[in-house]
């Protein structure tokens, strides 16, 4: 069940035996839910219980560590598509190998399935760090600038997160695990065309109605 895929690592290798739990901890987590003991996550890493306590303090030191490294991971992957020499190259090698991003989907919508001050804490830290990606997209000059960067970067991780898990609830069967690598690829191919022509093209044919409504607030 584990380890079919590895995880998307950054630009060294982390390989020490916390760095071995975190990840193991990100697939069952992801699999099976918060719920989940910490002797399942020993199994999965092949260390002892007493070892995953010893690394990290708690189940919830160890979800905060998952928390950091799943942020960190997609902070690596979206600087790399957006800040690209070609924005659309970028993006098309990102979505050859969508499926490795599967434990990071799964990992995320049981957080924020569970909900909770962690859940909370995980949507705040992804936010603010999705307004510092999209600024160095911002940058590089292949994102427009914003009136307002951080009203911006909320709406869209919400947009995002909204529509992700509502389609895992949807496509989710009382009874089976959904499969997140197959999951991710099905969502992205259904939902990437009509996203990338809502960001490059707009959707309303008024641009005055941005300033009528920004003057009323």
């Amino acid at each position: 069940m584990f380890n079919q895929q590895p995880l998307p690592q950054g630009p060294a290798t982390d390989l020490t035996t916390a760095a071995r739990i975190r990840d193991a901890a990100i697939e069952v987590f992801g699999d099976q839910g918060f719920q989940v003991g910490v002797r399942a996550i020993a199994k999965a890493a092949g260390v002892s219980p007493g070892l995953v306590n010893h690394h990290f303090g708690s189940k919830d030191g160890l979800r905060a560590a998952c928390d950091e490294r799943v942020i960190q991971l997609i902070h690596d992957e979206k600087i790399k598509a957006i800040t690209a020499p070609s924005v659309a190259k970028g993006m098309l090698a990102a979505l050859a190998e969508i499926e490795v991003y599967g434990p990071l989907v799964a990992y995320m919508v049981r957080s924020l399935q569970a909900g909770g001050p962690m859940a909370e804490s995980l949507f705040e830290h992804m936010i603010a760090d999705a307004e510092v990606y999209i600024q160095q997209g911002v940058d590089a000059g292949t994102i427009k600038p914003s009136r307002d960067p951080a009203a911006r970067a909320r709406y869209l991780l919400t947009l995002n997160l909204g529509a992700t898990l509502l389609w895992v609830q949807l496509h989710s069967k009382p009874g089976e695990k959904l499969d997140f690598r197959k999951a991710i690829r099905e969502l992205t191919e259904e939902l990437t065309p009509p996203a990338l022509e809502f960001y490059t093209q707009g959707l309303l044919t008024d641009p005055t109605l941005l300033d009528t409504v920004t003057k009323e607030h």
